[in-house]
């Protein structure tokens, strides 16, 4: 039976950022995949004369060469070197206001100072509750710099000292922390935006993780890898077997094993058995405990945990290729926030079923990468975010029927709400729905976001956790279901840093 120092089961993005720190620190390392290429919702596929991107809109933690972003720093190390493209703006929204008596149409730039001036313009009188919320994110950066400093052994009275409003603070809403600021209302429904990147509404999403990512959209900028985010997993991969890594491909993982004291002992696969310690899965906890460990090694409490938490955003979306360019169409930015209303609670009640699902986020990458798509014609991606498992409803001879309507609801409501017209220029059209996630990515429900990072089952207290989240010996979780929730940059960092802590257990084994 082969044998390793580490396993890692999926080669999407937490499972790429793992095998490559563990192979960078000179272990062993089986990577297994049961597709034929690697990154999950991180890939890309084509249709006639396009490529599409599968999932990304953006990443928010990579930034320049010279102010590199958390996630480019680790990328570099590994050695990924591909071009990328900086997207211009942070976003625009189209909406009506949460009063339901104004229109909102805003866009805002991509540095602090730019960002507070616009938001100035736009709501006379916000500047400095607008002001606060960066520092407060600066602050709450640096805190968490400093956590991973110290392998999250914090020192109370340094955090007291240095970090006071990231202890009060953390663990709040959004939208009770935008009261207190003393916010005024229509800049709060400016500012919530972005509750569609993390699929909480602003009544329970976690004001750390929203203030942590504004803060890096607005200081590292949003960028995309030139060739679709098959060209960052694909780079990730090279990178894992130029340093020693070893990759199995079309092969699935089927069978976690476990020695008499109930700690890791191998993996058993469609292609053989291999013996390991160490598993890093990018897998939903919840399928693995269920289906690939014996139910003796599964504490109880953390199928209590898995019962107790709420499934994340399933994504629908739909890919058109035009065939016209986008100057000619009229489609002038990259990223529009489509919303019924700036009501981020009625947005994500709506978004509970098919029929009351309008949300959407349009994104043109040709706006960004005038090279994306044949000269003369452009790629744009319509996805709306699901918040229930509506799609479970749906019966299955209905369903190329239920899709397809949908995928025309927003169609038309896109055009609606931008003012441009799309239909007669489709030359390639796909839908993706969360069944579609659910057969290509193996998440329960197409959730692959993960579980909802919301009250308290937020960022913070599952990073403070971090060393009980895990309790099944030589058995780790990287991805949108692990520590830092979703996206494409939290989902390599959960992978880097439960690798290192892997890591740092192998040594303690070996004193």
């Amino acid at each position: 039976m082969p044998k390793y120092d580490a396993v890692v089961i999926g080669a999407g993005n937490g499972g790429l950022a793992a095998a490559c720190r563990m192979a960078k620190a000179g272990k062993k390392t089986l990577l297994i995949e049961r597709h034929n290429m690697p990154g999950g919702c991180a890939s890309s596929f084509r249709r006639g004369r396009f490529e599409f991107e599968t999932a990304l809109h953006e990443i928010c933690e990579w930034g320049t060469k010279e102010n590199p972003g958390g996630c480019r720093r680790i990328c570099d190390e590994f050695g990924l070197d591909i071009p990328w493209h900086m997207v211009p703006d942070n976003f625009r929204v189209i909406t009506t206001a949460s009063d339901g008596r104004m229109h909102i149409d805003a866009t805002l730039p991509r540095t602090v100072t730019q960002f507070v001036n616009e938001m100035e313009r736009l709501v006379p009188g916000c500047r400095k509750s607008i002001q606060d919320l960066f520092d407060l994110g600066t602050e709450f950066h640096a805190a968490g710099d400093y956590s991973l400093s110290v392998a999250g052994k914090t020192d109370p009275k340094y955090m007291q000292e240095h970090f006071p409003n990231f202890l009060r603070l953390g663990s709040y809403t959004v939208n009770r922390v935008f009261r207190a600021m003393k916010m005024p209302k229509l800049a709060q429904d400016i500012m919530n935006t972005y509750w569609g990147y993390l699929g909480v509404d602003a009544d329970h999403l976690s004001f750390l993780q929203y203030v942590n990512m504004l803060w890096l959209y607005v200081n590292h900028g949003a960028w995309i890898p030139d060739k679709t985010s098959n060209e960052l997993t694909t780079g990730l991969l090279e990178c894992f077997r130029s340093m020693g890594g070893e990759v199995w491909m079309n092969c699935t993982a089927t069978e976690i094993l476990f020695d008499e004291s109930k700690a890791v002992r191998g993996v058993k696969t469609t292609c053989g058995e291999v013996e390991t310690k160490h598993v890093l899965c990018n897998m939903n906890q919840n399928m693995v405990y269920a289906t690939m460990c014996p139910p003796e090694v599964v504490p109880e409490r953390m199928v209590k945990l898995g019962n107790a938490r709420t499934y994340s955003a399933r994504m629908f979306v739909v890919y058109m290729g035009l065939d016209r360019s986008a100057e000619e169409l009229g489609i002038r930015d990259y990223t529009v926030f489509l919303p019924t209303s700036a009501d981020t609670a009625k947005e994500y009640e709506s978004g509970k079923t098919i029929a009351t699902n309008c949300n959407q986020v349009m994104v043109c990458y040709n706006v960004v990468n005038p090279g994306f798509s044949p000269e003369g014609t452009c790629v744009v991606s319509l996805t709306s975010t699901f918040m229930d498992d509506d799609w479970a409803n749906v019966d299955p001879d209905d369903y190329v029927e239920t899709k397809t309507a949908f995928a025309e609801k927003l169609i038309k409501l896109f055009e609606e709400r931008y003012g441009v017209t799309v239909t007669p220029y489709i030359e390639e059209l796909e839908i993706a729905t969360p069944w579609t996630m659910c057969n290509y990515v193996n998440v329960p429900q197409g959730a692959a976001y993960g579980f909802e990072l919301k009250d308290w089952d937020n960022m913070m207290p599952r990073m403070m956790m971090m060393g009980t989240e895990f309790p099944v010996k030589g058995l780790k979780f990287v991805g949108a279901a692990s520590i830092r929730g979703d996206g494409y940059n939290s989902a390599i960092f959960s992978g880097d840093t439960l690798a290192k802590k892997t890591l740092a257990e192998m040594k303690a084994e070996e004193a």
